[in-house]
């Protein structure tokens, strides 16, 4: 046939060119043919690139990658390594868990990493040109995070205190019980040198072999770690100085969440090991980074705000800390500022600008601001070289999943050393486009659309609205969006998804944080029904057939809208609010709820009626699913149970599923998997008059 081919061609060129465009048409015909829906499980199990970094010439990149373990139900992460921008290969390899927060030495002939190959999470070290992984630390308590010190020689970690002794023998006496908001163990910075040759004594049997006899040799003995820190607080980060002299660290005076309005930042001088106090604001202090000559620290702060932490733009200075001089920078940048790192050729973070992510740069001299172009959509984890000239990031565009790429700061032509992507090649995915309209009071309302690949613009589809939680997060194009939402196996059923980013979103400014205050679940619920109004104008959506779902305060807005409204033909709430004033009582963040609605249940009890969904109960009419984890302490469980009892007693269809042993998210596959599941059958059932039944057999 090839011999054929090419031998009418060759007669003919015309021939050649049709026959060309014909194969390409066959091609591009049985691309969009064999183009599938994926199954839940394989949209739970895509892997996902996480953190990276550099080495210190640029030239070698590691990341994290994250891949489900059906077997042992779990979510293993595990480091891969690039060198010189060439293919990955996987470089750690922990059968029993995960390797986490991968760091070059300062020479970059090795590469550190946290793993909890023992069970407690402990520093590993590798060579990059080969050789096994050994461990750097044996603690008895896990090591959360580590740095290595400008030299080489010592790494510097950061991990709790042994459990007391004296509360051990309590529980010997008088059984367990705790005091609310007093069980705690402060964490504090310790230091071990790093010496390859090193090997413990405990594993090796250190004998050699002499004229055929066994003789006991010389064992290099395991370092032991020293302490650096003393005192009643406990550390959340810190960074080492580049001249090696000093640690600068953001610490509080417990790890309770709401103690974070409490953080400060203090310094460590490794000489004289004396701690110096440098931040010390009322509101919330936290500690970016050193500058390149170690005279400046980097921070973030809420100065005197304690009453809108949650929902105010933190502002960027840098301290100089001898002279105390203190100025700030990025003054005219309206976003939620953190994650920055001062390199030598700036100071740079990834921060949200609507449904965008890019890379902002910072002058240090003058405070101004500006982004690195030609990068992708969003960027989510970046990494710098010794000198700041290169830069590797995670990110994607709203067609692709999360990749690795490298780049040059001055000239950004990123190339993407990941190919995560072609895992999703022949699914059918999630169209994107953003949208925007005009809330019931003027407010502009952005939000993300996705339709299915066979859309007709001609025809009316039903509506499914996914609500993100914070509710400062943020929804944006992409190809794969779920959580426990079977958003693409929906779409390919023949409807619209819409993810509004409602009032209080990230990546609008300061201002439109600050729009739901005093006005929680109502504006929220002003901002999904102008949505519907909208799209409902422009002839796109069957509102007969429109359902509504989200987790945590995109719970809490659906539960709003359940008992709010009767547009909808089903609705989920996933670990959603349904009081506040329950909801106040039992959370582990109370501060939350006061600078939210501005009053306790006990000032303003108004306020607490006006926005919790329990107080329109006797208005609901959506058949409600209610998803909820048994130990939430974020969103308590009470709340699911007393919106459920709410609805059986108005003869509303509602159901509760409980998963056990969760907190405020489901974290592993198979769980996820069966909300999933129960999803997929609470709408399939109200919205498309289908009866699902659960899966069962061994099929993962």
């Amino acid at each position: 046939m090839a011999t054929a081919f090419f031998y009418l061609a060759e007669a003919n060129p015309l021939l050649l060119m049709n026959r060309f465009l014909a194969v390409a048409l066959l091609l591009a015909s049985s691309a969009c043919f064999s183009q599938r829906v994926p199954t839940f499980e394989e949209v739970l199990s895509l892997r996902n690139a996480g953190g990276v970094t550099l080495s210190p010439d640029g030239k070698n990149v590691a990341f994290t990658l994250q891949s489900v373990d059906w077997n042992e139900n779990r979510t293993d992460v595990e480091i891969w390594l690039s060198r010189e921008g060439q293919k990955p290969f996987q470089f750690s390899n922990n059968a029993k868990g995960s390797s986490t927060n991968p760091l070059f030495s300062p020479d970059g002939k090795w590469l550190a990493f946290i793993s909890d190959r023992g069970n407690k999470n402990q520093i590993y070290a590798a060579r990059l040109d080969g050789g096994d992984a050994f461990a750097v630390t044996k603690e008895e308590e896990s090591i959360s995070s580590f740095e290595w010190h400008p030299d080489g020689t010592k790494m510097i970690f950061l991990k709790p205190e042994k459990e007391s002794k004296n509360k051990k023998n309590i529980e010997k006496r008088y059984g367990a019980f705790e005091t609310d908001d007093k069980e705690f163990t402060l964490s504090h910075l310790w230091q071990i040198d790093f010496r390859p040759e090193m090997h413990d004594p405990s594993e090796l049997p250190c004998y050699e072999t002499v004229d055929s006899l066994k003789v006991k040799a010389g064992c290099i003995e395991w370092p032991k770690a020293q302490r650096l820190t003393e005192g009643k607080f406990t550390i959340n980060n810190f960074s080492v100085a580049p001249d090696g002299n000093k640690i600068a660290f953001t610490h509080q005076p417990n790890p309770l969440i709401n103690s974070f309005v409490k953080a400060d930042i203090s310094m460590f001088d490794l000489s004289s090991k004396k701690i110096t106090a440098l931040v010390t604001n009322p509101s919330s202090d936290a500690l970016e980074d050193w500058s390149p000559d170690s005279k400046e620290i980097l921070y973030t702060s809420n100065l005197s705000d304690t009453l809108s932490n949650f929902y105010a733009n933190s502002k960027l200075f840098a301290l100089h800390i001898e002279t105390k001089a203190n100025r700030q920078l990025a003054k005219d940048l309206d976003e939620d500022l953190g994650g920055f790192t001062w390199e030598a050729s700036g100071i740079y973070s990834s921060l949200w600008n609507k449904t965008k992510r890019p890379i902002y740069k910072i002058d240090p001299n003058t405070g101004s601001h500006s982004t690195l172009a030609h990068l992708c959509d969003q960027v989510y984890g970046i990494a710098f070289s010794k000198k700041g000239d290169q830069v590797a990031f995670s990110g994607r565009n709203g067609d692709q999943l999360n990749e690795v790429f490298i780049s040059t700061v001055t000239s950004p032509q990123p190339k993407k050393i990941t190919d995560l992507t072609s895992q999703i090649a022949d699914w059918k995915v999630a169209q994107s486009e953003v949208i925007s309209w005009k809330s019931k009071d003027g407010t502009m309302i952005e939000g993300v659309l996705h339709k299915p690949q066979n859309y007709d613009p001609s025809k009316k589809y039903p509506l499914l609205v996914v609500i993100h939680g914070g509710p400062t997060g943020i929804d944006t194009p992409t190809p794969v969006p779920g959580y426990v939402y079977p958003i693409v196996q929906w779409l390919d059923k023949g409807c619209l998804v819409l993810r509004p980013n409602y009032r209080g979103s990230a990546g609008y400014g300061e201002k439109f944080r600050s729009l739901n205050v005093k006005n929680m679940g109502v504006g929220d619920a002003w901002d999904v029904l102008s949505a519907i109004d909208y799209l409902n104008s422009k002839g796109m959506i069957d509102k007969s057939k429109m359902g509504c779902m989200g987790w945590s305060q995109g719970g809490y807005i659906s539960a709003f809208l359940t008992t709010n409204s009767d547009v909808f033909k089903a609705i989920s709430v996933g670990a959603g609010i349904s009081n506040w004033s329950t909801y106040y009582v039992s959370t582990d963040i109370h501060p939350f709820t006061r600078q939210y609605l501005k009053a306790t249940p006990w000032s303003d009890e108004a306020i607490y009626k006006k926005t919790s969904p329990i107080t329109s109960i006797n208005k609901a009419k959506t058949p409600t699913l209610i998803q909820h984890g048994e130990f939430d302490k974020r969103v308590p469980i009470a709340n699911a149970y007393e919106l459920l009892q709410g609805l059986r007693d108005k003869g509303v269809a509602s159901e509760l599923i409980v998963y056990k042993g969760f907190g405020h998210g489901i974290t592993r596959p198979k769980e996820k998997l069966a909300a999933i599941w129960h999803n997929w059958q609470w709408f399939n059932k109200y919205i498309w008059g289908e009866a699902v039944e659960l899966p069962l057999g061994d099929k993962k």
